[in-house]
């Protein structure tokens, strides 16, 4: 039986928000909003402006308010994805947890371990498997483990997909992605072009 009305949480934790994680946070919200769940952000800064993609959108909560003020009372519900954690989530954790959170670290190459702050505040820990992913990502394969009931080795993935800048050149994204009906990664969308336009950007720099 699917297990709705989980809540996926963000903690932001910086001063501002690129282009690439807005896209990322309106898949989130607009997923989270189509399956039941909720999305929210957290820990965003008073003095953070939200980009208008973000302004409005369905199934996205904005909190300046940290995990722990806002789930005080429910800390034993909360889990979090963490990639040092000694086991993988599984379809069960959705009897367990209602609350999943998500350090803000995924997506960054190297990883910063910013889950490591949060995993001292005693929060109990589930892996997502060895392989690092961006944050929608992360977020969409969370929810069809405890929502869809899907075990974490069942979700059909592309590691480090080669993604075509034009003809002659190609990028390799260091992250794994659900693959999709046509085979490709999933992606927000923009996403794509927002690679192309930066990997042309950083050809301009090298020339």
């Amino acid at each position: 039986m699917a297990n709705p009305g989980k809540t996926f949480v963000v903690e932001h934790l910086d001063p501002e928000l690129e282009q690439w994680s807005s896209l990322e946070y309106l898949t989130i919200a607009s997923e989270s909003y189509a399956s039941g769940a909720q999305f929210l952000l957290s820990s965003v800064p008073t003095s953070l402006k939200l980009p208008s993609n973000l302004q409005g959108a369905k199934g996205l909560n904005v909190e300046t308010r940290g995990i722990e003020e806002i789930y005080a009372d429910k800390k034993d519900r909360v889990c979090l994805l963490d990639p040092a954690a000694p086991k993988d989530l599984s379809p069960e954790d959705g009897d367990t947890f209602d609350i999943f959170l998500f350090g803000g670290i995924l997506g960054d190459d190297p990883p910063r371990d910013r889950t490591s702050e949060l995993r001292k505040k005693g929060y109990q820990g589930r892996r997502l498997g060895p392989v690092q992913m961006t944050t929608d990502t992360a977020v969409r394969v969370t929810r069809t483990v405890v929502q869809d009931r899907v075990p974490v080795d069942r979700i059909p993935y592309i590691d480090n997909p080669d993604l075509k800048i034009n003809k002659n050149e190609s990028t390799q994204m260091p992250f794994r992605y659900v693959k999709g009906e046509d085979g490709q990664p999933i992606m927000p969308k923009g996403m794509m072009e927002l690679i192309i336009k930066d990997s042309e950007k950083s050809l301009d720099d090298l020339l």
